[in-house]
């Protein structure tokens, strides 16, 4: 794995970045009106890692036209001008906008608010900005900064307004900071998933099936396999018991769970006989927990029964806007390590560490350790969470006594709750240093409530259930894109759809390799064999292409031997091996994970 320097990223005033990035926005601006007079500005706010710029030009913006406007970027840069703020009316403001004739900033002056603020680089260009700013040009390093692309974006982000050009561009404090920011994102274009995700042929996309929703090839299937038995064999031991439900539901389910009146919006109707009637229709699911709760409403429960977990790997679907899609991280159909433990209040503390315990198991096998525990809890101040304030107490308190008596590292992000509960969720870090939300694990009072859950007492009384929904993956298709890039797609033996390729030197070793193969599999190891006829470097080459743990040659010396020439991509050059030591090595390292 490359090296990726993270702490070097990091600002000792993160608002002087913001700064510096603002104000490379508007020198941007100023350039491209410098450079192309006819052209229009929009808006051209600071984003992570940068800053961008609307612009409506009749012409496109190529590459040599960012050359051109980098430099220019750079004079102004050296001028070392001045950037003023200046306050003025609103009918003041209108009327320098019109002297301009900038339709887009009228249109943005309308929605401002008193007082209106106008920034300016000396005399020479200014525009519509709340900013913060750097007091002059020549505070930005004309060596730290880079224009990167040029994309399309409609205004006002509607599809049906103008289209504009938006150009991207990268700021930092120093050039080190701006080289380590390039070095990462070519690390990160090496390991993106959805270009390893197709050169190892695990899924893909086609636009006959629509778009957000993947096609997993037998190799991708493997791989998903893998990860739900590791995960279905780990949860027999710790006593949850299998479920399937159905795809969808009649919307009176998310009704009565709440969903409906909140989420509507992101479900996908799937049919309705009454176009004028909610309650004769059908969705798919956007979630596993109504369901979970109707098997375990099907008949009263004792307390000796409970805790009571039910777990399934259950596909849901969401109605992600086709703008927010990306590979496997953000999709439309995904599958939720989901489970849902009814317990007793007097249990919910035990049960609640208990799971944590098995999050923290998983991420340890998945080598997933650099991560933060975020408490989401809910504003007090809000009126979108359902319930009690009782009840919220309670919940967040388990929640907070479990990362406490556990001394996981965490911190508190108030309004992150969901609508019925606190979670506790994880926040990976991945080897580029961005942050991802895997598992999560949630306390709910409430759902047990709407639907009025109970169960049997010692005393004979009925009493209500608490719930907690876990899911250690969260979803399944966005932890296979992490790993994908986490690990490079060179995975763990354990996890490698193919774990073997037999490579026979010639067409005469082939009857052997078939032998050898077939021994393989008969102890649950992935094999393959090259049949082709490339020569054997060519295969060695091919198969490290194809990220395979084990290459086994197989030649005279080892059909004479009944041994095998091995090859792995940690270690090298092993050397020659008899095949029962070589299939013991491997079922010993597959059943420890490595």
């Amino acid at each position: 794995m490359a090296s990726v320097d993270l702490d070097i990223l990091r600002s000792a005033d993160p608002d002087r970045l913001v700064r510096i990035r603002h104000t490379t926005s508007h020198v941007l601006a100023m350039a491209v009106q410098s450079l192309f007079p006819e052209t229009k500005v929009t808006i051209g706010p600071w984003i992570e890692n940068g800053f961008y710029y609307d612009f409506d030009r009749a012409q496109p913006f190529t590459p040599e036209d960012l050359k051109r406007i980098k430099k220019e970027m750079i004079r102004i840069i050296n001028r070392d001008m001045p950037l003023i703020r200046e306050e003025v009316s609103r009918e003041e403001a209108k009327a320098r906008i019109e002297a301009l004739h900038e339709a887009y900033k009228l249109e943005i002056l309308e929605g401002l608010q008193d007082p209106i603020s106008i920034y300016h680089v000396a005399d020479q260009w200014w525009d519509l900005c709340a900013g913060p700013h750097l007091e002059r040009t020549g505070q930005i390093h004309p060596k730290a900064f880079e224009l990167e692309s040029v994309a399309g974006a409609y205004w006002r982000g509607d599809e049906k307004r103008a289209q504009l050009q938006r150009i991207y561009g990268t700021a930092w404090e120093t050039p080190e900071q701006l080289e380590e920011y390039q070095r990462r994102k070519e690390e990160a274009k090496r390991r993106d998933h959805r270009k390893l995700g197709k050169e190892l042929g695990l899924f893909i996309f086609s636009d006959l099936v629509g778009p957000g929703l993947p096609l997993w090839t037998p190799k991708g299937t493997v791989l998903r396999s893998t990860l739900e038995d590791f995960l279905k064999k780990e949860q027999v031991k710790r006593g949850y018991q299998g479920v399937v439900t159905p795809h969808l539901a009649r919307t009176d389910l998310f009704k009565t769970s709440g969903h409906w009146q909140l989420y509507k919006d992101d479900m996908f109707p799937l049919m309705r006989t009454n176009p004028e009637d909610d309650s004769e229709g059908f969705v798919l699911k956007p979630m596993n927990c109504p369901h979970h709760i109707q098997i375990y409403k099907s008949e009263l429960r004792s307390y000796r029964e409970l805790p009571l977990r039910f777990a399934e790997f259950g596909t849901v679907y969401r109605y992600e806007q086709s703008g927010e899609l990306g590979g496997l991280t953000r999709v439309r159909g995904f599958t939720v390590d989901d489970a849902h433990l009814f317990v007793m209040p007097s249990q919910l503390d035990d049960e609640f560490r208990k799971v944590v315990d098995l999050i923290l198991f998983v991420f340890k096998a998945l080598h997933l350790e650099d991560f933060s525990a975020r408490l989401s809890f809910r504003d007090p101040d809000s009126d979108k969470y359902m319930g009690s304030s009782e009840a919220w107490d309670k919940a967040q308190g388990a929640i907070r006594r479990a990362v406490q008596d556990l001394g996981m590292s965490h911190f508190e992000a108030v309004g992150e709750a969901a609508f019925y509960g606190p979670k506790l969720d994880f926040i990976f870090r991945d080897a580029l240093g961005r942050e991802w939300q895997l598992g999560t694990v949630q306390v709910d009072y409430q759902l047990p409530e709407r639907f009025g859950l109970e169960y049997r007492a010692e005393d004979g009384s009925r009493q209500r259930p608490v719930m907690i929904h876990r899911a250690p993956f969260g979803s399944l298709e966005r932890l296979i894109g992490i790993l994908i890039e986490q690990y490079a797609g060179d995975f763990p033996l354990w996890l490698s759809p193919i774990q073997a390729r037999i490579i026979p030197v010639t067409e005469e070793h082939l009857s052997y390799g078939k032998n050898l193969q077939e021994q393989l599999l008969s102890h649950n190891i992935r094999a393959e064999i090259d049949e082709s006829g490339e020569r054997i470097g060519k295969k060695v080459r091919n198969a490290e292409k194809d990220k395979v743990p084990y290459m086994l040659v197989v030649g005279d010396k080892e059909v004479a031997t009944e041994a095998v020439s091995v090859r792995t991509r940690t270690e090298g050059e092993l050397g020659a091996l008899p095949v029962v030591d070589l299939i013991a090595q491997m079922v010993e390292k597959v059943q420890a994970l490595g």
